[in-house]
């Protein structure tokens, strides 16, 4: 029986135990950065980012609060960024004076994550940093630095892993390549 996400795989980008091993490295250079830190706060952008969070947390072995933020360029069912970032979901916590972490699951443009930073920065955290599972340099079109990056990927559509196709199949625990003919077939 074909499981539902198999019509719109390509193929299987980063395997789940390339991404989980991938993942407990990050951990263990976060813990490193931010050893003796009290103050770390795990900044997880939503939706995609929630994956990468929580497998990222169970590995840094520093303490720490975690917060979420919504934000986007996309629109729904949007493949491509409007370049026009808004924040749907502001973080709950002062990050004034505290050592804050974005965690995000894909860097495409830039749009959203430079907005993100600029926002941040002005509420006077202790420091920022930006940790991102997935980055397409190819297509950034805003400047943004990346302290910890997962994996360098190619220009492809992906999803998985927190990466949605219109809503769906966040659950994977791979990030796949999207069969673009089959996204345009419905």
């Amino acid at each position: 029986m074909m499981k539902a996400y198999e019509k719109y795989l390509s193929e299987v980008l980063i395997d789940e135990a390339t991404l989980q091993a991938r993942i407990k490295e990050l951990g263990a250079q976060v813990s490193s950065d931010y050893n003796g830190c009290e103050d770390l706060l795990l900044l997880c952008i939503l939706k995609g980012g929630v994956m990468f969070l929580s497998d990222l947390s169970r590995h840094i072995h520093v303490p720490h609060m975690i917060d979420f933020m919504a934000a986007s360029s996309y629109g729904a069912g949007a493949r491509q960024s409007s370049g026009s970032v808004r924040i749907d979901m502001d973080l709950r916590m002062d990050v004034k004076g505290k050592h804050v972490l974005v965690v995000e699951d894909i860097i495409d443009s830039g749009y959203t994550l430079s907005f993100v930073i600029k926002t941040l920065k002005n509420r006077e955290p202790a420091s920022l940093r930006l940790c991102a599972l997935l980055n397409k340099q190819s297509r950034r079109e805003v400047d943004i630095e990346v302290d910890y990056i997962g994996f360098d990927i190619e220009n492809k559509y992906v999803f998985g892993y927190g990466l949605d196709l219109d809503e769906r199949f966040r659950n994977l625990p791979f990030v796949g390549v999207a069969r673009l003919d089959a996204l345009t077939d419905e």
